[in-house]
């Protein structure tokens, strides 16, 4: 019984890590959790600062882009796939580019000044700023 209780605990663990919203260094916009999600559901289309936003996420199923989707967005993945389906039929929008790793999304983020992207916590380097972590 101990076994299982001691996995368990592992388990939920690990789906609770720190999910790190990343942008640019050389973006200095303070970003709130209302802000960040305008961003990501295509509500708003630049940094408080004017300077165009251009969201890079996690590819669905990984345990961050859960995190985020649920602390930030307040959406399951069936919420935002029927989201993002009414706005590209519509033609009102696209969903954000989806990579397939942490490391991919510091990258991406790293090389644009105008993308904001989310990774695991555990995942920052120097290469990027966090502005929030959730």
């Amino acid at each position: 019984m101990k076994k299982w209780i001691l996995a368990a605990g592992l388990c939920c663990n690990v789906a609770l890590a720190d999910v790190a919203v990343i942008v640019n260094p050389n973006n200095s916009d303070a970003l709130d959790k209302d802000s960040i999600s305008r961003i990501f559901l295509n509500k708003a289309k630049a940094f408080p600062s004017g300077i165009k936003a251009e969201p890079v996420a996690l590819d669905e199923g990984q345990s961050a882009t859960d995190e985020f989707n649920s602390k930030v967005l307040n959406k399951t993945a069936a919420q935002l796939t029927a989201f993002w389906s009414k706005l590209v039929f519509t033609g009102k929008g696209q969903p954000p580019k989806a990579l397939a790793s942490d490391a991919e999304v510091i990258s991406a983020v790293a090389a644009n000044p105008s993308a904001i992207g989310y990774v695991d916590a555990a995942a920052v380097n120097d290469s990027v700023r966090v502005v929030a972590t959730f």
